[in-house]
């Protein structure tokens, strides 16, 4: 029990020293380690495995939507990024370049992508000549880079894994649908996947993506009171296809140009279930996505027919669960605090006594209660404890963010609350930028979205006193 103490004692408490709290956890759960290369890091297998099942979840998805996944180069000529005004000045400050090819230095620079858009528009200029050949929708797995100054595991890392999602079509109607399609299913993955709630909404002129012409994100909030862009989804209009030349020949044989749209999640959200869900103890993983669901952990295994009843079990359940079965020779103490630790959502006790009785001991990663079930029926309580979890793990997600959400109608009451309770702020805005840069600089708070769900909290923007035009969530976020 005491080396049980000690590793909990060895993740700082989140209520001392959130931050370290959160690399505490990266490092002991092993979900990434530091690489050689300043902001790059090694996604261990535990944190890939996270990865994987949510990359399964979202493939599936997307491709029932008719989405096909496709594979661009990581290099973008310099002049190709240049097509595209305001997309290469957003992203110019973060790019990467190649200068030199062995010992000879390049006759152009080639960027490492921090983003495929003109990697698609140069291939669908290429590929796309009538309206029979829309739409397209595509979809890649990939990493890109981008030179931040400031990183942090998962949150903001100079090189990240993700998926970026490109499609044209003929219509803006058809690429509005498509945009809002997309962030959709991201808001339902989140919810019903990560167990995380979601405010879905539009972001602001000033916030939104480089080259589109709508932004549409969904903003999650984390334990701490700050807010984590979890996801977005782009509507380009047609403004890249007029950059690239992408045009096909309608229906009556007149040239137009397509519609297109861009949509990403990135590892980032690994970050997201860390800080939604966690504890002082470690991590807690929604089951839908947990590595290991269950953990089997026999108790005084060296008595007769213990290992051998705990690895039938094992031999049982690994059919339907995604399930570990550890005979180490570690005390079940230090194994309890270990998996309690990586979040397993389902610790199984099976000692001599319940061998005897015909039943094993479930215990609940949330809230450590523990129920005792048969082993006639364990798989059918396994998943329904499970799904329990699921649910309350969200419950008490949502719980987090609406005790961390205010409103203020007054400019004082809203500072104050940014500064002395944080979390996201709910008031009303005119729509002008000079009022959006006002708020940052005086409260260094951001709009976070112009929700879809919008309410009158007051007739007035709460920074200029001119007439509102939207509500919005403001919040200092990650």
């Amino acid at each position: 029990m005491a080396k049980e103490k000690k590793m909990v004692e060895e993740i700082t408490s989140m209520s001392e020293d959130f931050a370290q709290w959160y690399t505490d956890i990266i490092k002991k759960a092993e979900l990434c380690s530091y690489s050689g290369v300043r902001g790059c890091m090694v996604i261990q297998p535990y944190g890939y495995a996270i990865w994987e099942n949510i990359q399964k979840i979202m493939d599936k998805r997307f491709k029932e939507t008719g989405v096909q996944n496709v594979s661009m180069p990581m290099f973008i000529p310099e002049s190709l990024l240049q097509r595209e005004k305001d997309h290469v000045e957003g992203f110019a400050p973060e790019v990467a370049w190649v200068t030199h090819g062995g010992n000879e230095e390049l006759p152009e620079r080639l960027c490492v992508r921090p983003t495929s858009e003109t990697l698609f528009c140069d291939h669908y200029s290429n590929v796309i000549r009538s309206y029979r050949d829309l739409p397209k929708l595509y979809n890649q797995w990939c990493s890109v880079v981008r030179w931040e100054k400031t990183t942090r595991p998962f949150l903001r890392s100079t090189e990240f894994l993700w998926q970026e999602g490109h499609t044209a079509h003929a219509t803006q109607a058809e690429a509005e649908e498509r945009t809002r399609m997309m962030l959709n299913i991201y808001a339902d993955i989140c919810e019903k996947e990560l167990a995380i709630p979601v405010i879905k909404g539009q972001k602001t002129e000033r916030e939104k993506f480089a080259g589109a012409t709508e932004t549409f994100t969904i903003e999650s909030m984390m334990h701490d009171g700050k807010a984590l862009q979890s996801g977005t989804s782009h509507n380009f209009g047609d403004g890249f296809a007029k950059a690239f030349g992408i045009q096909y020949l309608d229906e009556n044989n007149e040239q137009q140009y397509v519609h297109q749209t861009s949509w990403g999640v990135s590892t980032r959200i690994i970050g997201a279930i860390i800080m939604v869900h966690g504890d002082d103890a470690g991590l807690k993983l929604p089951p839908r996505i947990a590595p290991i669901q269950a953990v089997i952990i026999p108790i005084a295994m060296h008595k007769e027919g213990v290992l051998e009843k705990t690895a039938e079990l094992y031999e049982r359940l690994k059919k339907s669960f995604r399930v570990e079965f550890d005979d180490s020779d570690k005390s079940p103490g230090w194994k309890f605090s270990e998996y309690e630790m990586r979040g397993v959502p389902v610790r199984i006790e099976m000692g001599p006594k319940d061998i005897e009785n015909n039943q094993v001991v479930l215990v609940n990663r949330v809230n450590r209660e523990k129920t005792f079930v048969s082993l006639d029926n364990i798989e059918t309580e396994l998943q329904n404890l499970l799904d329990k979890i699921q649910q309350q793990m969200f419950d008490a997600a949502l719980e987090n963010r609406e005790s961390k959400t205010s409103s203020a109608v007054t400019y004082d009451e809203f500072k104050n609350i940014i500064a002395e309770k944080g979390g996201f702020v709910k008031a009303m805005w005119c729509g002008d930028e000079e009022c959006e840069l006002k708020i940052k600089e005086d409260t260094t708070a951001t709009s976070r979205c112009i929700p879809f769900e919008q309410e009158k909290l007051s007739d007035v923007c709460i920074c200029c006193g001119k007439p509102a035009k939207h509500m919005v969530y403001w919040g200092k976020a990650y």
